[in-house]
């Protein structure tokens, strides 16, 4: 069962223009009542998919490095006391890199976190101005240091492929950011994401992104200057050193099960599909109510359940076992993954094979999403 617990903090200071996560901004939060609302929360879940130890728990949001410690450190108190954790369990904070967080990483990691990934986003303050973040350049560099004082672990976010960049420019800001020496480096390109004020701006003609050959060469110097740092891809976004990459992340896309609680919080129990509701208020109403956030829980078909583990595990460099995962589920390999398709990739040095395990190159990632839409099998994605 559960092996890992998300927890969603989704309040922020300001709405950023890219993002689409579920963040709110509100003049007050009641942390008591959010701390008990959060334990409740947590003991259904438990209730429901409690078993091995936890092997991480992740702090997200929002902005969860805005919560006070001692209210982290009473849901991790609780969280040991329901699941246990395992022998050296990664415990992340997501945050922003703020002098007034920066001030909490001592505290933060006296009662427990581990790993923190911060969002730095971009260091040179005009881009931080346009991607409407709160901190300076300055700010975030000396936030780094403090975090790299306190914590095992310690990564951040950038973001590229932004409007105007030349591929000069973002090789001297990622030669920059690997300089730093964290084990773990989250590298995205700007998407303009459904909702979000930039796309607004961009059907406003405020801005064009960047075009698609731009972006695919920023791509692969993004890989290119990584993996000679040390910190290959092990994922599509995502850089570590040899043994530093998010252990939580993998459990998504190892498709193992996870709790999430917490306002828009999604989770993975035993063929079940849980989501929590999304606004702050209404996720507040339906604890008081009914003991628990959860806004829709279903049964995932096995088709579907396949289907996510092959969409999942194929972002992943290590790719995936089609043996063992026809195995889980019951079906052929044939069914989760089109055969014939794979070996024209695989002629094309866009998917490679070795033995059952499959997965996708280098050069097959910059076109990652047209690539599983062919190789997982429609009546497969549909379910």
């Amino acid at each position: 069962m559960a092996r890992a617990l998300y927890i969603h903090w989704p309040f922020c200071l300001a709405r950023c223009p890219y993002c689409d996560f579920n963040s709110h901004v509100r003049d007050r939060v009641d942390h008591a009542h959010w701390q008990e609302a959060l334990l409740a929360d947590m003991r259904h879940e438990h209730a429901l998919a409690g078993g091995e130890p936890l092997e991480s728990v992740f702090f997200g949001g929002g902005t969860p490095s805005l919560m006070p410690p001692a209210l982290v450190a009473r849901l991790l108190e609780e969280a040991e006391r329901l699941w246990g954790f395992a022998p050296g369990i990664e415990i992340t904070l997501e945050g922003n890199p703020s002098s007034v967080e920066a001030g909490n990483y001592a505290a933060l990691a006296g009662v427990g976190v581990n790993r923190v990934s911060l969002g730095v986003q971009a260091m040179d303050n005009q881009t931080l101005r346009f991607l409407g973040r709160l901190h300076d350049t300055e700010e975030a560099l000396k936030a780094l240091e403090v975090a790299q004082t306190h914590f095992e672990r310690v990564s951040f976010d950038l973001i590229y492929a932004r409007p105007g960049q030349s591929l000069d420019a973002w090789r001297a800001e990622l030669e920059r950011a690997l300089s730093f020496g964290t084990g773990h480096l989250s590298l995205y390109q700007l998407t303009i994401e459904p909702g979000t004020k930039f796309e607004t701006m961009v059907r406003k003609g405020d801005f064009a992104p960047l075009d698609e050959d731009a972006c695919a060469d920023m791509f692969a110097l993004t890989r290119e200057l990584t993996a000679s740092a040390g910190l290959p891809a092990y994922e599509v976004s995502n850089h570590a050193r040899i043994g530093e990459e998010s252990r939580h992340n993998l459990t998504y896309w190892r498709y193992h099960d996870y709790s999430g609680i917490g306002p828009g919080a999604h989770g993975r129990r035993g063929g079940m599909a849980t989501v929590r509701h999304r606004k702050p208020e209404n996720w507040l109403a339906e604890i008081a109510r009914s003991g628990h956030g959860i806004v829709e829980e279903r049964p995932l078909g096995i088709p579907e359940q396949a289907s996510e583990a092959m969409l999942m595990g194929l972002r992943l460099r290590e790719g995936v076992d089609l043996a063992a995962m026809a195995a889980r589920f019951g079906m052929d390999e044939a069914q989760l993954c089109d055969p014939a398709k794979a070996q024209f990739y695989e002629g094309q040095g866009l998917v490679w094979r070795d033995g059952a395990r499959i997965g996708v190159t280098g050069d097959g990632m910059v076109l990652l999403d047209a690539l599983l839409a062919e190789l997982v099998p429609e009546q497969l994605v549909e379910g």
